[in-house]
Protein backbone atom coordinates (compact mmCIF):
# COMPACT_ATOMS: atom_id res chain seq x y z
CA UNK A 1 0.00 0.00 0.00
CA UNK A 2 2.99 2.29 0.79
CA UNK A 3 4.27 1.77 -2.31
CA UNK A 4 1.53 2.67 -4.27
CA UNK A 5 1.27 6.11 -2.20
CA UNK A 6 4.96 6.72 -2.61
CA UNK A 7 4.49 5.62 -7.03
CA UNK A 8 1.11 7.87 -6.99
CA UNK A 9 3.15 10.63 -5.01
CA UNK A 10 6.05 10.18 -8.04
CA UNK A 11 3.83 10.50 -10.92
CA UNK A 12 1.95 13.46 -9.65
CA UNK A 13 5.64 15.50 -9.02
CA UNK A 14 6.53 14.24 -12.08
CA UNK A 15 3.17 15.68 -14.10
CA UNK A 16 3.75 19.36 -12.39
CA UNK A 17 7.82 19.44 -13.60
CA UNK A 18 6.22 18.15 -17.20
CA UNK A 19 3.02 20.86 -16.93
CA UNK A 20 6.10 23.67 -15.55
CA UNK A 21 7.90 22.98 -18.32
CA UNK A 22 5.36 22.43 -21.20
CA UNK A 23 3.53 26.06 -20.37
CA UNK A 24 5.59 28.14 -17.96
CA UNK A 25 9.42 27.56 -18.62
CA UNK A 26 9.89 30.79 -20.49
CA UNK A 27 7.60 32.48 -18.12
CA UNK A 28 9.32 31.03 -14.99
CA UNK A 29 13.49 31.78 -16.11
CA UNK A 30 11.74 35.42 -17.41
CA UNK A 31 10.65 36.32 -14.03
CA UNK A 32 14.29 35.49 -12.75
CA UNK A 33 16.20 37.24 -14.95
CA UNK A 34 13.83 40.31 -14.87
CA UNK A 35 10.88 41.29 -12.98
CA UNK A 36 8.98 42.21 -15.52
CA UNK A 37 8.00 39.23 -16.20
CA UNK A 38 4.69 37.84 -14.14
CA UNK A 39 6.05 34.98 -11.97
CA UNK A 40 4.40 31.23 -12.98
CA UNK A 41 1.81 30.75 -9.64
CA UNK A 42 0.39 34.66 -10.73
CA UNK A 43 -0.74 33.21 -14.47
CA UNK A 44 -2.73 30.52 -16.18
CA UNK A 45 -0.59 28.23 -17.01
CA UNK A 46 -1.86 26.71 -20.22
CA UNK A 47 -3.58 30.32 -21.16
CA UNK A 48 -2.86 30.87 -24.39
CA UNK A 49 -3.80 34.81 -24.81
CA UNK A 50 -2.70 37.10 -22.57
CA UNK A 51 -5.79 38.81 -22.28
CA UNK A 52 -8.19 41.03 -24.33
CA UNK A 53 -7.55 44.31 -22.78
CA UNK A 54 -3.72 44.50 -23.57
CA UNK A 55 -2.96 47.47 -26.11
CA UNK A 56 -0.59 46.87 -29.02
CA UNK A 57 2.29 48.50 -28.32
CA UNK A 58 2.11 51.12 -31.39
CA UNK A 59 -1.34 51.85 -30.98
CA UNK A 60 -2.06 55.50 -30.97
CA UNK A 61 -2.99 56.41 -27.04
CA UNK A 62 -6.22 58.49 -26.26
CA UNK A 63 -4.85 62.41 -25.00
CA UNK A 64 -7.73 63.98 -24.11
CA UNK A 65 -10.63 65.38 -26.10
CA UNK A 66 -10.32 67.70 -29.20
CA UNK A 67 -12.49 70.69 -27.74
CA UNK A 68 -10.74 70.27 -24.32
CA UNK A 69 -7.22 70.66 -25.72
CA UNK A 70 -8.37 73.16 -28.16
CA UNK A 71 -9.25 75.60 -25.10
CA UNK A 72 -6.82 75.16 -23.14
CA UNK A 73 -4.21 74.98 -26.34
CA UNK A 74 -1.47 72.62 -24.45
CA UNK A 75 -1.85 69.89 -22.00
CA UNK A 76 1.16 67.79 -21.04
CA UNK A 77 0.70 63.43 -20.63
CA UNK A 78 1.88 59.91 -20.94
CA UNK A 79 2.36 58.52 -23.61
CA UNK A 80 3.14 54.59 -23.17
CA UNK A 81 5.08 56.12 -19.82
CA UNK A 82 6.95 58.78 -22.07
CA UNK A 83 5.84 62.67 -21.04
CA UNK A 84 4.64 64.29 -24.07
CA UNK A 85 2.96 67.97 -24.81
CA UNK A 86 0.21 68.37 -27.10
CA UNK A 87 -0.23 71.84 -28.18
CA UNK A 88 -2.65 73.33 -30.42
CA UNK A 89 -1.77 76.12 -32.20
CA UNK A 90 -3.48 78.11 -35.55
CA UNK A 91 -5.59 75.49 -35.96
CA UNK A 92 -3.10 72.27 -36.05
CA UNK A 93 -1.73 69.84 -33.33
CA UNK A 94 1.31 69.06 -32.25
CA UNK A 95 3.05 66.76 -30.18
CA UNK A 96 6.58 66.16 -29.00
CA UNK A 97 8.59 65.19 -25.38
CA UNK A 98 7.71 67.32 -22.46
CA UNK A 99 11.12 67.79 -21.59
CA UNK A 100 13.46 69.85 -23.85
CA UNK A 101 16.61 68.16 -25.12
CA UNK A 102 19.34 70.61 -24.32
CA UNK A 103 18.78 70.75 -20.41
CA UNK A 104 15.25 68.91 -19.70
CA UNK A 105 13.10 72.21 -19.76
CA UNK A 106 9.24 72.25 -19.43
CA UNK A 107 8.54 73.10 -23.08
CA UNK A 108 4.32 73.35 -21.92
CA UNK A 109 5.46 76.97 -20.14
CA UNK A 110 7.34 78.33 -23.32
CA UNK A 111 6.19 80.92 -25.69
CA UNK A 112 5.69 79.66 -29.33
CA UNK A 113 7.08 81.73 -32.20
CA UNK A 114 6.44 82.40 -35.82
CA UNK A 115 10.42 82.03 -36.69
CA UNK A 116 11.19 81.87 -40.54
CA UNK A 117 7.57 80.99 -41.64
CA UNK A 118 7.79 78.12 -38.46
CA UNK A 119 5.95 78.09 -35.77
CA UNK A 120 8.72 77.05 -32.72
CA UNK A 121 8.19 76.66 -29.01
CA UNK A 122 10.85 78.66 -26.81
CA UNK A 123 12.24 76.33 -23.87
CA UNK A 124 11.69 78.94 -20.50
CA UNK A 125 15.15 77.62 -19.51
CA UNK A 126 17.88 78.62 -22.40
CA UNK A 127 15.40 80.29 -25.01
CA UNK A 128 16.17 76.88 -27.18
CA UNK A 129 14.14 77.18 -30.50
CA UNK A 130 12.36 74.14 -31.72
CA UNK A 131 9.95 73.82 -34.53
CA UNK A 132 6.56 72.33 -33.16
CA UNK A 133 6.36 70.22 -36.98
CA UNK A 134 9.70 68.59 -37.13
CA UNK A 135 11.03 68.85 -34.14
CA UNK A 136 14.66 70.79 -35.49
CA UNK A 137 16.68 72.81 -33.13
CA UNK A 138 16.75 76.38 -34.70
CA UNK A 139 20.00 78.92 -34.34
CA UNK A 140 21.21 82.22 -35.43
CA UNK A 141 24.35 82.35 -37.55
CA UNK A 142 25.95 84.84 -39.90
CA UNK A 143 28.53 84.10 -42.46
CA UNK A 144 31.13 85.88 -42.36
CA UNK A 145 32.43 85.43 -46.03
CA UNK A 146 29.04 87.63 -47.13
CA UNK A 147 30.27 91.45 -47.77
CA UNK A 148 27.15 92.04 -45.19
CA UNK A 149 26.71 89.64 -43.01
CA UNK A 150 23.24 89.27 -42.27
CA UNK A 151 21.90 86.76 -39.15
CA UNK A 152 19.78 83.56 -40.84
CA UNK A 153 18.21 81.05 -39.24
CA UNK A 154 20.17 77.87 -39.54
CA UNK A 155 18.64 73.99 -38.32
CA UNK A 156 20.63 71.80 -36.55
CA UNK A 157 18.61 68.79 -37.26
CA UNK A 158 16.31 67.30 -35.67
CA UNK A 159 16.82 67.34 -31.61
CA UNK A 160 13.16 66.66 -30.27
CA UNK A 161 11.13 63.68 -30.65
CA UNK A 162 7.75 64.58 -31.99
CA UNK A 163 5.00 62.41 -31.79
CA UNK A 164 2.01 62.18 -34.78
CA UNK A 165 -1.39 63.37 -33.54
CA UNK A 166 -4.81 61.90 -34.75
CA UNK A 167 -8.05 63.04 -34.32
CA UNK A 168 -11.24 60.59 -34.23
CA UNK A 169 -14.70 61.50 -33.61
CA UNK A 170 -13.67 64.29 -31.17
CA UNK A 171 -11.30 62.59 -29.76
CA UNK A 172 -7.29 63.16 -29.37
CA UNK A 173 -5.06 60.32 -29.95
CA UNK A 174 -1.10 60.44 -30.03
CA UNK A 175 1.09 57.56 -31.61
CA UNK A 176 4.03 56.01 -29.51
CA UNK A 177 7.11 57.19 -31.28
CA UNK A 178 9.56 54.91 -33.26
CA UNK A 179 12.67 54.38 -31.05
CA UNK A 180 14.90 52.95 -33.90
CA UNK A 181 16.69 56.31 -34.42
CA UNK A 182 17.83 57.93 -31.32
CA UNK A 183 17.40 61.64 -30.62
CA UNK A 184 18.84 64.45 -28.83
CA UNK A 185 15.47 64.73 -26.15
CA UNK A 186 15.48 60.64 -25.58
CA UNK A 187 18.35 61.13 -22.40
CA UNK A 188 15.81 63.50 -20.77
CA UNK A 189 12.57 61.64 -21.52
CA UNK A 190 14.00 58.72 -19.95
CA UNK A 191 14.97 60.74 -17.26
CA UNK A 192 11.86 62.48 -16.75
CA UNK A 193 10.39 59.10 -16.59
CA UNK A 194 12.41 57.79 -14.04
CA UNK A 195 12.18 60.88 -11.55
CA UNK A 196 8.09 60.45 -12.13
CA UNK A 197 8.01 64.22 -13.30
CA UNK A 198 6.76 65.81 -16.20
CA UNK A 199 10.03 68.15 -15.76
CA UNK A 200 13.38 67.99 -14.74
CA UNK A 201 14.51 70.41 -11.95
CA UNK A 202 16.61 73.24 -12.57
Amino acid sequence: MLEIIILSLHFFVCFLISVVIWCGSKVLWGSLHDRETPLLFDMDLCSSSKGAVEMEPDAPVYVGKEDDIKKSQRITTKVNDREVVIFYHEGKFYAMDACCYHAGGPLRLGEIEDINGQPCIICPWHKYKITLETGEGLYQAINPMEPSPTPRWRSKGVKQRIHKVTIDNGNVYVSPPDLSVSLASDYYADKCKNNGDFTMEK
